[in-house]
């Protein structure tokens, strides 16, 4: 599966797009300025995911991927 299926899934599942989760990240104090706040774990953030959007591992670690910048 590719990258942009992942975040279409995340999508397709939350009704909510990448940038979406950015400011919601954002507003939980995971990202500052769209980037990850300092000492934040890829475990909390894919946590929060997985306990309150019902995201798999998978997708999680992708959005996560996304906060850390990659788009493609």
């Amino acid at each position: 599966m590719s990258f942009q299926a992942y975040l279409d899934n995340i999508e397709a599942k939350t009704g909510l797009n990448p940038l979406a989760f950015v400011q919601k990240a954002e507003e939980k104090g995971f990202l500052t300025n769209g980037a990850l706040s300092a000492g934040v774990k890829a475990t909390e953030i894919t946590n929060w995911l997985k306990e309150e959007y019902e995201l798999g591992h998978g997708h999680a670690m992708a959005m996560y991927a996304y906060f850390k910048g990659k788009r493609d």
